[in-house]
């Protein structure tokens, strides 16, 4: 059996080879949006005197909340003194694994289309090659369902962190009669929802893909054959 390589690009002609290609795009864009971001929310403190003050509440990637001081040092504010104050809440599990596993899947479906341009010779003749793909692809939809749906819930928690409620609940001053604490000024969290549908969206693709692989096993053959071996029926001699 000749190992070398051979470039083929009729596999992206093909469903496992083309649905391999849109998995390694939309791990891309699933990492990107969410590996990358940084926002900004700004908050306006209304005091009883008439006067107005504004904080602003840095957060990005991974978002360790508790680390991103809402007010830095000993300050007074309302003419009220009010110390070191940090945002509440820790994301960043949920969000490193999001990033992790698109980051293991990107890495993967490179290697698979490698394998599927260069060695599909290799890869069809022997049983190892389809099986390991399908097991690798079905583990990868599970931690695609996992990943997407841990992270939609830390997101949410970074979104009820950062907004009026979530400030007002941090900071002790916006507790105050006399003190109106309101988030003016929101960050664009556009590209950590879209990073979300990209997450679920993998889910579905990789599911999809999972098929196709199969269908290179010899698990699929087996059953084929054995569907198809008992309609094979022996016509009678005639008397």
């Amino acid at each position: 059996m000749m190992t070398g390589f051979r470039l083929n690009l009729s596999p992206l002609k093909e469903p496992l080879g083309f649905v391999k290609l849109v998995e390694w795009l939309t791990a891309i864009f699933a990492f990107g949006s969410c590996g990358g971001f940084s926002g900004r929310n700004i908050v306006s403190l209304f005091c009883g005197d008439g006067s107005n003050e504004t904080l602003t509440a840095n957060f990005h990637y991974p978002f360790r909340l508790s680390q991103f001081p809402l007010v830095d040092g000993n300050n007074t504010i309302c003419n009220r003194s009010v110390t070191t104050t940090h945002l509440v809440g820790d994301s960043a599990s949920s969000a490193e694994f999001f990033v992790g596993i698109a980051t293991v899947c990107f890495l993967y479906s490179m290697v698979a289309l490698l394998v599927y341009l260069g060695y599909m010779h290799v890869y069809k003749d022997s049983d190892f090659g389809p099986i390991f793909d399908f097991v690798l692809t079905a583990i990868l939809v599970f931690l695609w369902l996992v990943c997407s749906s841990a992270w939609a819930k830390g997101l949410q928690n970074v979104k009820d962190a950062t907004d009026t409620d979530g400030i007002s609940a941090t900071l002790a001053l916006c507790k105050g009669s006399n003190i109106t604490c309101e988030v003016t000024d929101f960050a664009n969290l556009r590209t950590l929802n879209i990073s979300v549908v990209f997450g679920y969206l993998n889910m579905f693709v990789w599911a999809g893909n999972a098929w196709f692989v199969y269908k290179e096993t010899r698990w699929h053959s087996q059953k084929f054959s054995s569907q198809s071996g008992p309609g094979r029926q022996q016509v009678p001699a005639p008397i």
